[in-house]
């Protein structure tokens, strides 16, 4: 059963039987005053949890000081999350150009490298997604087929299998402006890539003077238990993109690059209206103090071990991923294992693999909910799932 909708919205989500009407920590209570238990962190969004006192108390001092202003003007707030971000940042990303949203990252993202290079194709890896646009689209695998709206891609695009090494020196040349590629694939299950594919994605754009691009919208700012996947697999990006995870909540995301690159862009070659405005950058500087202040790096860290250990159980089968971006993989489908756990109590996400359930926890999970998960899912044997 689908939850009511409304009949203006249009239906393009599907709806799950449950409406949230507030959030404490890492719970959502619906409208009967019910309490659920979010591992799913709106689609890993709320990375510090809801109601994080910090969090909210620097989004209403600065709305109460400033509420908005444009890139026309310094903005000091704006300063200080770039300077934050670069800090925690893998090193030689130096450069911050603030958007709105991890597609309007990626697609600027795609277009530097084009012009970077002079060149007009761009390299991506199956099962990929990085979004709906018509450039972060056109890289998003089995798009073009199922629901990409263009009447052609902005750029040529070559898709290499995963951990093929082979096939992806093949499909690197000298007109390859660059590698796009999600150092653990959300959407497709959290699926994480062995250590020498990555490694190989390096060397391939150093030895074609190709622009390599991690995607960190999903995988960015603590999520994987390390700063960046950038971090957990020793890669240097060229570019690197983020968001979700990156205001706690509030809309806002970010690319940052090298000086290099940043020296060849001059005034008005991108921009962005609400990019970088005042309450989303209140937000990122304190997402990113947060993280560090409370060691919540070292909490995804042992968090997660502690689900890989106690939860393969239940309909579960086994794990992959890393930190807090967990594929669950299980024997009857994901969607009716997700319902199941629903009405328990507990709220989880599926994937494009109809046998591997998500977790995207806040990063302020603790051992007791990791319990609380294994229990029920032990539960769920004596239960029919299909």
């Amino acid at each position: 059963m689908m939850s009511q909708g409304t009949a203006n919205l249009s239906e393009v989500y599907p709806l799950l039987p449950f409406e949230p009407v507030a959030g404490q920590g890492v719970h959502l209570k619906d409208q009967s005053g019910r309490w659920i238990l979010d591992l799913y962190g709106g689609h890993a969004v709320a990375s510090l949890g809801y109601g994080h006192p910090r969090l909210t108390k620097a989004i209403n001092k600065q709305a109460e000081r400033l509420l908005f202003q444009s890139n026309l003007v310094t903005v000091r707030i704006r300063n200080e999350a770039a300077d934050k971000l670069a800090a925690f940042a893998p090193e030689g990303l130096t450069r911050v150009f603030f958007v709105n949203s991890g597609s309007e990252a990626n697609e600027n993202a795609l277009r530097i490298a084009l012009q970077a290079t002079s060149r007009s194709t761009i390299v991506a890896v199956e099962h990929a997604f990085h979004g709906r646009t018509a450039a972060a689209a056109a890289v998003t695998w089995g798009a073009e087929n199922r629901w990409y709206g263009f009447p052609q891609t902005p750029f040529n695009v070559k898709f290499v299998p995963r951990n093929d090494i082979a096939a992806l020196r093949a499909a690197v040349d000298d007109d390859t402006a660059g590698i796009i590629i999600e150092p653990v694939q959300g959407v497709a299950g959290a699926f994480d890539f062995s250590l020498e594919f990555m490694k190989a994605t390096r060397d391939v754009c150093d030895q074609n003077k190709a622009i390599l691009i991690l995607d960190e919208v999903q995988t960015g700012v603590g999520r994987l238990g390390t700063p960046f996947g950038a971090d957990l697999y020793g890669v240097q990006p060229d570019l690197l993109t983020t968001a979700k995870a990156l205001g706690g909540g509030f809309p806002c995301a970010a690319l940052l690059m090298t000086d290099a690159l940043a020296a060849d862009i001059g005034a008005g070659s991108m921009g962005s209206t609400f990019g970088g405005g005042p309450l989303a950058c209140a937000a990122i500087k304190t997402v990113l103090e947060v993280i560090e202040e409370d060691n919540l790096l070292l909490q995804v860290q042992e968090i997660s071990a502690q689900i890989k250990k106690k939860c393969v159980c239940g309909p579960i089968t086994s794990m992959q991923g890393a930190g807090f971006l967990i594929g669950l993989k299980t024997v009857p489908r994901a969607a009716s294992v997700r319902d199941a756990l629903l009405q328990k109590g507990i709220l989880t996400g599926t994937s494009a693999d109809p046998h591997v359930l998500r977790l995207l926890p806040p990063f302020i999970l603790e051992e007791s909910h990791v319990e609380y998960l294994a229990q029920t899912l032990e539960e769920l044997n004596s239960e029919p799932l299909q």
